[in-house]
């Protein structure tokens, strides 16, 4: 009798955890993206941006995942090192997409200045046990070899440092066809979006699977 009743318990504990586990797993993790232009759907219509792709794709795939675009067109990494503390209070993401850079490289500010702003960023998410995916950029050739080069290596040594994956160059496929790109020959068309997604679904994929 007291054996039935002792495994009784253990049947009733087993479904309790199981549920629980299967609460947890279902339960949407939620995604904060802060970046500038490039994700802020600047010159494009609305739902036709790399982020809100991202944001279907997750539908398709079936992963419970909950999207925060936060980003700000002419954005810099001081502006995203100011608003990070507030916005991980307020959405307490799972994960940090930090898209940032790109403005301080156009404006020909110290790569030391953005390197030290964007390590800010993703110290304050990790301290908030957030897992954080960094995207890189490249600067047109004429900002001279040294800071372009400068600029660019500066994604892959905070990422290697922090221990965060890396998209290396958002805009591969993209930035050498004129055509995807609107008059300002900055921003890209909604029709190079998909292939910007495409750059990033791999890493994001395989960070998102993990939570």
């Amino acid at each position: 009798m007291l054996l039935l009743r002792s495994l009784k318990k253990l049947s009733v504990i087993a479904c309790l955890m199981l549920a629980a586990s299967a609460s947890a797993y279902s339960a949407p993790k939620t995604v904060l993206v802060v970046g500038d232009s490039l994700s802020a759907e600047y010159g494009i219509t609305r739902g036709t941006g790399w982020v809100a792709l991202l944001e279907r794709k997750l539908k398709q795939e079936k992963i419970p995942a909950t999207i925060v675009n936060a980003s700000i067109s002419g954005e810099t990494t001081i502006g995203g090192r100011t608003r990070m503390p507030a916005l991980l209070d307020q959405h307490k993401p799972h994960i940090v997409v930090i898209e940032l850079g790109a403005n301080d490289g156009l404006r020909g500010l110290p790569v030391a200045s953005a390197e030290s702003n964007l390590r800010a960023m993703v110290s304050m998410a990790q301290q908030k046990k957030a897992k954080v995916m960094l995207i890189g950029m490249r600067m047109p050739p004429n900002y001279g070899r040294a800071y372009t080069e400068s600029f660019f290596n500066m994604f892959k040594k905070i990422a290697n440092e922090t221990k965060s994956p890396l998209v290396p160059f958002m805009l591969e496929g993209v930035a050498d066809k004129p055509s995807l790109f609107q008059q300002d020959r900055l921003h890209p068309l909604a029709a190079a979006h998909p292939i910007i997604l495409n750059n990033i679904w791999p890493t994001f994929s395989g960070l998102v699977k993990k939570q």
